[in-house]
């Protein structure tokens, strides 16, 4: 759902721009509240997660996630659309950080990594639902279609009263949290992310490696069909046909590296699956017709994107649990504001140089994770141990 709201974002775009009478940088400038909403709602209610319960917060800002995104619906000027995707940018914040540390705590160790791997990997599928919304919603009423595309925002609300009913916490987080009230410990907070040159490396350290990953994807999504449009001479329909390759591989890769990663380790999962993203990003400038360029596609979105499942995994396993949602909301929160700045930058090499510079560009994305994560691996000693 979060990642279909994402996609209603892009569809609904152009008409809302219209519609208000605005220009194409005030518009641009509505998924940068949502990205500051992510952030400071990471914050806010990572802290609340860590001190008074995952499920109860994971409840809440599924409420608030789900009737921000729905009222967008509603909105009649372009500075309640401002304040709405804050406030949805603030749900989906807290969302993602409580979402996998619940993961995370309630599976063995050998389990974690897999469950973790589709729970992303539906995030993809929900990026195509949104495309087959959206040519609905749009063509069927052309007015108003954008507004009934956030509508589908308050299915989550069905979820949360799932969630409150069959979800329980983790008797472990549980006597934590018991047993730091009764020593009167300090409640953990973002500081504690920075407490000491171990943690202050591994926090920054899992910044970049959201960055690189965000950068890598926000870049293949956002210009690759363009590119392939105006410098591979490839059609509308072909370009659209690369993108849900694309996305179908990243699915597949996830899931496939989540199995890894629990099966053999982090270091080898991630090994293999950057060192071949290195490459395979050059197959798209191979490419010669429309079923290798498919092929292409695929292999990418399955070895360049598949790794990020596996981050939350190490975030969890790395800080303590007085401050684990704290820091899967923040460092992933961080890590996709600047990492999302990447479509700018490639916009430049496309301007000022080939597309082979772009194609570097890529390659070297997977290189340098691959370099960060070898550091948290051997800094953090991360097992396949319990969390």
């Amino acid at each position: 759902m979060q990642a279909m709201d994402l996609m209603f974002l892009s569809f609904a775009l152009t008409p809302i721009i219209k519609q208000f009478h605005t220009t194409g940088t005030v518009g641009g400038t509505i998924a940068s509240f949502s990205n500051i909403g992510m952030l400071v709602g990471s914050l806010i209610f990572g802290y609340l997660a860590d001190n008074f319960g995952r499920v109860k917060v994971f409840t809440y800002t599924i409420f608030i996630f789900a009737f921000a995104t729905a009222a967008m619906a509603f909105a009649n000027n372009i500075y309640l659309i401002y304040v709405l995707r804050f406030l949805a940018g603030m749900g989906a914040g807290a969302e993602l950080g409580t979402g996998v540390t619940l993961i995370a705590e309630n599976f063995k160790g050998n389990k974690v990594a897999t469950f973790t791997s589709y729970a992303e990997s539906f995030g993809e599928l929900g990026a195509i639902l949104s495309a087959l919304i959206a040519a609905w919603a749009l063509g069927t009423f052309p007015r108003i279609g954008w507004r009934v595309l956030f509508l589908f925002g308050l299915l989550p609300v069905i979820l949360a009263f799932l969630v409150r009913i069959h979800l329980k916490e983790n008797p472990k987080f549980i006597r934590n949290m018991k047993e730091r009230k009764a020593k009167h410990q300090k409640q953990g907070s973002i500081k504690e992310l920075f407490k000491g040159p171990k943690f202050a490396y591994l926090t920054c350290a899992m910044i970049m490696m959201y960055i690189l990953d965000s950068a890598s994807y926000y870049g293949l999504m956002d210009w690759m069909p363009s590119i392939m449009q105006k410098q591979l001479h490839i059609n509308l329909t072909q370009s659209s046909l690369w993108m849900v390759s694309t996305i179908v591989g990243v699915m597949l890769g996830m899931i496939c590296f989540g199995k890894m990663m629990d099966k053999f380790g982090a270091k080898a999962a991630f090994t293999l699956f950057f060192g071949c993203a290195i490459f395979v990003v050059y197959t798209i400038i191979l490419s010669y017709n429309s079923l290798t360029l498919l092929l292409a596609s695929t292999l990418v979105g399955f070895f360049a994107e598949a790794c990020y499942s596996g981050y939350a995994v190490i975030v969890s396993k790395c800080y303590p649990m007085e401050i684990r949602v704290t820091a899967n909301g923040f460092v992933q929160s961080c890590g996709k504001a600047i990492g999302g700045l990447s479509p700018i930058l490639i916009g430049f090499l496309i301007d000022h140089y080939s597309l082979l510079a772009v194609v570097i560009f890529l390659s070297l994305l997977p290189l340098c994770s691959l370099i960060t994560i070898y550091t948290v691996l051997h800094m953090s000693k991360v097992s396949n141990q319990n969390i």
